[in-house]
Order: structure tokens, then C-alpha cells, then sequence
């Protein structure tokens, strides 16, 4: 019977996905694992949470339970009936990574967990019962370096010498209108530079989208701020090493994979300081932290970088070492384990 279960019951690929997904192909290695819910990348075909549910009416063997582990309050909710109401033998994981007090009703659902994970020391200040912080990792075998970075963005098709992207939900908390006064102030100095927003708008934001565009159209920038949308999870990876630099200027980020995902591509940052931002750019080394709210100091630190090549070759390669060393998907997988051990153990 397998021993883990790791929940996925967001039919969207978000942040929180994409974290899961990286950890997910290394504990498969490990562990007799079945995803619950939606699809990811990667990872073992999904069974239905009712199936989840029989298979853990019966311990794995050698073990007197097997481990849920979860990330969203739905799925909390999900295995708490299963425990609780069912009586199944299992214990609950959860990971956490809001940089904030949560609400009532979440707050609640973790104080019934047998564990959580912290991914920050901010976070776990939020949280009871935190076994451990364990920072999320990138896959460094998925995300690698271009061996021709100027190669590699003529194959994308998008135009011009070197490409810049923002990556996330088109909405006001992401900061999109900040990369994008951040564009129209660089732009116009740098030619040959191409920016994307990589993400979609939930209907409720397409009117701020629509303000995006309009705001591009007229500074003349048309042909070189552009709106591809989201990118299959499948393709970012070829798309991330194509990139000379990525930008993320949220106001508001529980930890923020992005950069992540570019510093094990070689690529370098420029972020807002939220998140896990700060620890990331390794002092400096790998990307440039802005304040929040401050698109011009973002555009400098980005010309600062793109217009000096000696400075963006080292900061690239001290990113892609970073990853490998501090931030991998391999550290987040061992930092997960010695939780689940934890738990077996009753301690």
C-alpha cells in the first residue's frame, strides 16, 4: 500500500503547484507515492481523493500509518475528515508559506495538522506546530543554463537581442503595472530588449490587463512589452533559459518561485523586496532586491545589469550556483523526510 499522498486540488498550475510538482519527482524516488486531485508535471498520474481514501484503510507496510501531505485548505479540510470522521490511518503534513496571519478558518484547519513545514522563518512565526522550516527548491535537472542564451531567444520567436519577463498572475498583488512602468521607463534606452508578461488575468482582472495595454500602446511600445499569456508549465523551463534577466515586482509574495526557477536557468533577477527575494540575490551576487512600490529603482537596477556584460556573466553564474547549493528541489525533498521521519517516530 503506498506510504505518501501528496494533494493537488487546484485545477490551475499556480506558484503552490509548481513548488509541489519539484518536490513531488524527487519523494517519487523514495516513496510508494500517489498524487491526489489535479495533474502535475512530472509527477505519477492523479487518483480521486475518494480512491486516496480506500487505499489508506490499510497501513503501508511496516508502518502503523501512511502520511497525507498537503497545501491548501481544501485539501486540509480533506484529509482532517479522513482522519478525524473515517478513522483512517494516517497523519497530515502541511506546508506553509504565507508571509502573514492567516484567516479564522485556515488557522483553525492547521491547528489540527501533526505537522507543518514552514518555508520561511517569517512564515513559521504565522503557524502552530512547525517541525521545520524547509525553504521550496527548484529543480535544478529541469532548469538549467542555455548553452546559447542569444541562440536560445532568437528560438522563441518573441523578437529582438535578449528578452526580460515578469511571471505570475496579471493582478494588481503581483505588481504587473510595476513591471510594466518599470519597461516603459527602461525600454526606450535599451534597444533590443524584448519584455514579456508571462501569465493570464482572471476575469476579474482583464479590465486592469486591458490598462496594461492601453499604458504600452502609448509610450510606442507595442512591438516590445508583450502579453503572450500563461505558458504551459511543460514549456517555461526552455522559455526561462532563453531569458537575460526576470523581474518580479509583487507587493505582496508568500515566498515566490520565479526568480528561483531563473537562477537555475543562469539567469539572473531584479524583485521587489517580498518573499524569499532577499535571500535569494545572495547579497547582491545573484540579482538586485528594489523596494516595494518602486518600478524607476527597478528599471536602474535592471539597466545597471543588461548594460554591463561582465557584471550579468558573473551574476548569472553565481545564480545557477546558488540554486544548485542552497535551493534545490533535492535540499527541499531531504528537509521534507526528516519531517515525515519525525512523525513516524511519534516525537
Amino acid at each position: 500500500m503506498p506510504d505518501l499522498y501528496v494533494t493537488n486540488f487546484n485545477r490551475n498550475f499556480t506558484g503552490v503547484s509548481a513548488t509541489a510538482a519539484n518536490v513531488i519527482r524527487q519523494q517519487a524516488l523514495a516513496h510508494d507515492l500517489r498524487l491526489v486531485g489535479h495533474p502535475l508535471p512530472g509527477c505519477p498520474a492523479p487518483i480521486p481523493a475518494a480512491q486516496a481514501r480506500r487505499l489508506s484503510r490499510t497501513p503501508p507496510p511496516g508502518r502503523p500509518f501512511a502520511i497525507w501531505h498537503v497545501r491548501r485548505n481544501p485539501e486540509m479540510q480533506t484529509a482532517i475528515w479522513a482522519r478525524d470522521m473515517l478513522r483512517l490511518p494516517i497523519r497530515i503534513v502541511f506546508t506553509s508559506a504565507a508571509q502573514r496571519r492567516h484567516s479564522a478558518w485556515p488557522r483553525w484547519l492547521i491547528s489540527r495538522m501533526d505537522a507543518v513545514i514552514a518555508t520561511t522563518d517569517e512564515a513559521a512565526a504565522h503557524v502552530p506546530n512547525v517541525r521545520a522550516v524547509v525553504p521550496h527548491g527548484v529543480d535544478t535537472e529541469l532548469f538549467v543554463p542555455a548553452p546559447d542564451r542569444a541562440a536560445a531567444w532568437r528560438a522563441t520567436g518573441y523578437g529582438g537581442d535578449l528578452g526580460i519577463a515578469t511571471i505570475g498572475r496579471v493582478r494588481p498583488e503581483k505588481g504587473t503595472d510595476l513591471f510594466v512602468e518599470a519597461m516603459v521607463r527602461l525600454l526606450p534606452g535599451l534597444p533590443g530588449a524584448t519584455a514579456l508578461v508571462l501569465g493570464r488575468a482572471a476575469r476579474e482582472h482583464r479590465g486592469f490587463l486591458d490598462t496594461l495595454k492601453t499604458q504600452v500602446a502609448s509610450a510606442g511600445l507595442t512591438d516590445r512589452i508583450l502579453f503572450p499569456g500563461e505558458i504551459p508549465a511543460a514549456k517555461l523551463p526552455e522559455l526561462m533559459r532563453a531569458l537575460s534577466l526576470v523581474m518580479q515586482l509583487p507587493r505582496y509574495e508568500g515566498y515566490g518561485m520565479a526568480p528561483l526557477e531563473g537562477m537555475a536557468s543562469g539567469v539572473p533577477f531584479v524583485g521587489s523586496d517580498t518573499g524569499f527575494y532577499r535571500a535569494f540575490s545572495a547579497q547582491g551576487r545573484c540579482g538586485t532586491v528594489v523596494p516595494v512600490e518602486a518600478a524607476a529603482e527597478a528599471a536602474a537596477a535592471a539597466s545597471a545589469l543588461l548594460r554591463e556584460p561582465h557584471r550579468h556573466v558573473g551574476a548569472a553564474a553565481a545564480a545557477r550556483d546558488t540554486a544548485v547549493a542552497g535551493f534545490s528541489a533535492a535540499a527541499e525533498a531531504a528537509g521534507i523526510e526528516a519531517v515525515y521521519e519525525q512523525v513516524l517516530a511519534g516525537s
